[in-house]
């Protein structure tokens, strides 16, 4: 955003619901550093809240970063290292401005989001990525998108029960059945133990998404309950959503 925009975005933030906001600004014209502090000056009369976070890299990253992404510096037709190190005389006193720097010469894309996340929203960290929890039944085919998937198919079957057989897993005589069994509590426990620990790795590695789906036969009953009940475990520190793909398939 160029800086003489700051202020009347600032005015449009303020009348708005939004809590936070990140602006990105960047060298580009000679008056640039001028407006920019100006502009910063202005906030700071209006008390509004702000913070700075300078991004650096080394010199020889910064050359590799343009020549691969076949950009030119916004300084111009000199040299690229002069082009560089005149771009940092400039941004030294904007840089001794900031209220922290994070130096992104050996960082991937996701480890640089894992660090801003860290430290303006550490409470979201694990609600960035999005999970879907998805029941089916394995007779009508797996999940095309599935990241993972958990058979249940070993546990009792309620569909062999008489007065179970046309009920769902959303029904309390069906999980009363279900959790009756040791196996289904031991199975469980340790299906939440193992995503409570891989979850966080998922999100660590930037993954974005996530489907974790539950099978058993006809996805009807099984399945169902043990999706709902990851959902009520897990949805409170993630962000997720609990779907039932065949729940009333015959």
């Amino acid at each position: 955003m160029p800086p003489t925009l700051i202020s009347k975005f600032a005015d449009l933030f303020i009348q708005s619901e939004n809590k936070k906001v990140a602006l990105v600004c960047d060298m580009r014209g000679a008056a640039f550093f001028e407006d920019l502090f100006e502009a910063l000056q202005e906030m700071d009369q209006r008390k509004v809240d702000y913070e700075i976070l300078f991004l650096l890299a080394d010199d020889n990253v910064l050359i590799r970063r343009f020549k691969e992404t076949r950009r030119r510096h916004p300084l111009g037709k000199i040299g690229l290292p002069e082009a560089i190190q005149k771009e940092r005389e400039a941004l030294s006193e904007l840089r001794g401005k900031a209220h922290k720097e994070i130096d992104t010469s050996y960082l991937k894309p996701w480890e640089l989001k894992a660090k801003i996340v860290e430290h303006y929203e550490p409470e979201q960290r694990d609600k960035n990525m999005q999970i879907r929890i998805i029941s089916f039944g394995f007779k009508y085919g797996l999940p095309p998108d599935a990241d993972l998937v958990f058979d249940v198919r070993f546990l009792p079957n309620p569909h062999y029960v008489e007065h179970l057989e046309p009920l769902t897993g959303d029904d309390d005589q069906v999980k009363d059945y279900l959790w009756r069994w040791p196996e289904t509590k031991e199975y469980y426990k340790k299906l939440q133990e193992m995503l409570e620990f891989s979850i966080p790795l998922y999100v660590k590695e930037g993954k974005v998404s996530l489907v974790i789906t539950v099978g058993c036969t006809g996805g009807k009953h099984r399945s169902v309950v043990i999706a709902d009940e990851l959902g009520r475990a897990l949805g409170s520190r993630f962000n997720l959503v609990v779907e039932h793909r065949d729940i009333y398939k015959n």
